[in-house]
């Protein structure tokens, strides 16, 4: 029986050209293409890396698809390529100029739209029982 002719380097000195990667997953959701900007900042120490990715906002739509379906898979392809080369890879979408919505980042649109935590105590509007020491 033949081995096959292709074997995967699980080098840790090797990285995957995420720029390239990113590139490639994002440009044909765009009407145009060149406004996509790309920015990866590697940490070898901590094993880590950061991409922070920004389009015109009109495809916004187009990149995050219904209910995040295509980001989801974009962030997908990245990780597991980062995980080949024994990275963990963070990538955060900013608009492209504005300063509202559009310029958050895909993670802090999601923390923003989570209900802020409750303590145990506002829960009900019933205090606490408080427990007594039996009597015998």
């Amino acid at each position: 029986m033949q081995q096959p002719h292709h074997k995967l380097a699980h080098s840790s000195t090797a990285s995957p050209d995420y720029v390239g990667l990113v590139k490639f997953l994002i440009q044909p959701f765009l009407e145009s293409p060149d406004s996509l900007s790309v920015d990866c900042e590697m940490s070898h120490t901590l094993k880590r890396a950061w991409i922070r990715i920004a389009f015109d906002s009109e495809d916004k739509g187009k990149v995050f698809g219904r209910g995040g379906r295509n980001i989801q898979a974009i962030r997908t392809v990245i990780a597991a390529s980062a995980e080949l080369a024994g990275y963990s890879v963070y990538l955060d979408i900013y608009g492209s100029t504005a300063q509202n919505r559009d310029g958050m980042s895909f993670d802090e649109e999601q923390e923003e739209r989570l209900p802020p935590p409750r303590s145990r105590e506002r829960r009900g509007h019933h205090p606490r029982p408080i427990a007594k020491p039996r009597t015998r």
